[in-house]
């Protein structure tokens, strides 16, 4: 008699997904690293690098605007000794809601005191913007802010805006309408913050008493920074390099190829001989160079899988190539802006031809 067939191994869980575990840690020499809930596909956490000096304290990437997530913080340093009212200066690696968001609670702290913000001179391009055009419109009155229902159907989709390829995109992230529904007003969490300081490559930071060096590091966004510190060997990544999951590259940027400027980016990472990687999501690694290959090579796989279907379908939509490169759970507006920037990389370097009708681009590749 034979044996039943053995269960299929479980996929072991990705670090970048795992929820927070409730307590600050030292990373790297005078380097706390404070997990975030976040709750995102595929993400359980963000985490919040914690950089003290005689003024206070310096953090880098603080998470979102709720309140689960400032309290997660003020509760970890509290137990550790340091008080969140001491804030001073906030990095954010790039202008994204789930690393931006929590500034606004910072900032309106009882007591706390003014705080620097530090972004890419990108940082919010053409968002802020759309959101004040949004904001300052007659429909966002008290009424509106108070009211989910007039959020939704009446503000919200007006943040929707025209794509590249053809069509508009899905409006703000489903996260925002989370965020409304439990209480927080939306102004808190749409409008990338403005910075005070913004920095370019090459530039150099003081945090925690040490130097630090900004690397621009365009691709999973065009304001992306990456932060090195030779002294000790540290790279902190945000979510250029991860150490599990492969970030996200999409078309919706002022960059003509995202990821042409990735793929540089990526490259860069061989000259930095790190001791530890700090991400911006999941746990410290080493091997930043290697990890840099591995991403890489997965988006060159991609753009293989684009060829395939190019010779499958022929001239079509970045629609029909995004609904053959992506499960289904996954298509819509991030899948399609990711697919329109393989097709880009592909149309910029000859492999690809693209025509338009009806205001629509169409790819042969």
């Amino acid at each position: 008699m034979s044996s039943p067939p053995a269960e299929p191994a479980a996929k072991p869980e990705k670090s970048e997904s795992r929820a927070p575990d409730g307590a600050a840690e030292e990373v790297a020499p005078g380097i706390l690293r404070v997990m975030l809930p976040v709750g995102l596909p595929g993400l359980g956490h963000v985490n919040c690098y914690v950089l003290e000096d005689a003024h206070g304290l310096a953090l880098i990437d603080p998470g979102l605007a709720d309140g689960g997530s400032h309290t997660a913080l003020a509760d970890q340093l509290r137990e550790v000794g340091l008080d969140i009212a001491d804030v001073h200066t906030v990095v954010v690696t790039h202008s994204h809601f789930d690393h931006y968001g929590g500034l606004a609670r910072l900032r309106n702290l009882e007591g706390g005191r003014d705080i620097a913000v530090v972004t890419h001179r990108n940082f919010g391009d053409g968002w802020r913007e759309a959101y004040d055009e949004v904001l300052e419109s007659p429909e966002v009155d008290d009424r509106a802010r108070a009211d989910l229902e007039i959020w939704i159907d009446e503000v919200l989709p007006k943040l929707r805006r025209p794509v590249p390829w053809g069509g508009l995109t899905d409006g703000p992230p489903p996260e925002f309408i989370r965020f409304a529904a439990v209480g927080i007003d939306p102004t808190s969490t749409l409008r990338p913050p403005d910075p005070t300081h913004e920095v370019a490559d090459g530039d150099r930071l003081l945090l925690g008493g040490l130097e630090w060096t900004v690397i621009h590091t365009p691709g999973h966004a065009d304001d992306h920074i990456c932060l090195w510190n030779g002294e000790l060997g540290v790279m902190f990544s945000g979510d250029h390099v991860l150490p599990t999951i492969t970030p996200h590259i999409g078309g919706l940027t002022a960059d003509a190829d995202p990821l042409g400027s990735f793929f540089d980016s990526l490259d860069r990472m061989e000259s930095y001989e790190s001791t530890i990687v700090l991400p911006a999501h999941g746990d410290p690694f080493e091997d930043l160079a290697g990890r840099a290959r591995d991403i890489a090579a997965h988006h060159r796989d991609r753009l293989d899988r684009v060829r395939s279907i190019g010779e499958e379908i022929g001239s079509q939509p970045v629609t029909s190539y995004m609904q053959g490169l992506f499960r289904e759970r996954s298509w819509g507006q991030m899948a399609a802006s990711e697919t329109y920037a393989h097709l880009e990389w592909l149309r910029l370097r000859g492999d690809a031809t693209r025509s338009e009708s009806g205001g629509t681009f169409h790819y042969d590749v």
